[in-house]
């Protein structure tokens, strides 16, 4: 009888039924199963040990991960959370557990995990009380991420998107006054960015693309601070392409509005160089916003 058929004789029923399991391609692990020293039989030991993770409670789980975020360990703080809506999916502490994983990852700063943790809770959770600061924590993970308006302005884009869910959703909220005053500085930079590309066609003497930047400013975010300086490279714009009345509209609406603004002296000044003045030609679609045009 060879070494391994005596340990299957040793075997009891049930430690034969193991190794049946296991199948023939299991045969070469079989000598796992023994002790080296004694040649019997253990069940393979640590090896094939199933690990039993005891039961801990979801708020105890929780404090865990408060106790993390406190001592500002945020990677361990949101796996703690994590955890929570792990092992206790469908509960109150899943939602909230999904909430401080939100919250942990924006804090870390781990923005874009922070806005696809939002936007799950979002959608399990549309009616939630915590809904309104996932929209708020979106927008500010978008807002933390704007960079200069010679750059890409995606997320001024989504902040706005963002911020804008948020107050038509929840006009009360609490988090919604912070949020329109987000919304301006947003507004502010995407009308930076059109202004920017607008001066470059403008420098470049590509005078339609440079006025349909300035007209989409006027159009979108007249109540910007770019306003003034929007309407005053209309006038320089047109000017150059010598369709005056246009010139004379766009100067005549920025005095209107801003009768102090240094732009609208300088318009005055360029258009004297050609023996204008500025006069609002009531056809113009600049003179239609006349009327609506504010100061920010």
């Amino acid at each position: 009888m060879t070494a391994l058929l005596r340990r299957f004789a040793l075997m009891t029923p049930a430690a034969a039924l193991l190794v049946a399991a296991m199948g023939g391609g299991a045969r070469a692990d079989i000598s796992d199963l023994f002790d080296p020293v004694t040649n019997i039989f253990t069940g393979g030991g640590s090896k094939y040990k199933t690990e039993i993770t005891p039961d801990i409670p979801a708020d105890d789980l929780y404090n865990q991960g408060l106790a993390k975020l406190q001592s500002k360990d945020y990677d361990n703080a949101t796996k703690k959370f994590q955890e929570v809506e792990k092992r206790y999916p469908f509960s109150q502490w899943a939602r909230k557990g999904l909430v401080m994983t939100t919250y942990s990852q924006f804090e870390k700063p781990a923005y874009d995990d922070a806005i696809q943790s939002a936007k799950r809770y979002i959608e399990l959770y549309p009616k939630s009380p915590d809904t309104p600061y996932m929209y708020y924590l979106t927008g500010m993970s978008y807002y933390n991420q704007i960079t200069s308006v010679m750059q890409d302005q995606t997320n001024s884009e989504r902040a706005y998107q963002a911020f804008t869910a948020l107050i038509e959703k929840f006009p009360n909220s609490e988090y919604a006054p912070d949020a329109k005053a987000k919304i301006g500085i947003v507004r502010d930079q995407l009308a930076g960015k059109e202004m920017q590309i607008g001066r470059f066609y403008l420098t470049r003497k590509n005078f339609p693309a440079a006025v349909n930047r300035f007209h989409e400013v006027l159009r979108a975010y007249q109540t910007t601070r770019y306003a003034e300086e929007a309407l005053y490279r209309l006038t320089e714009a047109y000017l150059s392409m010598g369709i005056t009345h246009e010139a004379q509209t766009a100067a005549a609406v920025l005095g209107h509005n801003y009768p102090d603004s240094q732009w609208y002296r300088d318009a005055v000044a360029l258009l004297k160089t050609g023996g204008f003045a500025p006069e609002e030609h009531t056809d113009s679609w600049m003179s239609k916003i006349s009327k609506t045009l504010h100061a920010s």
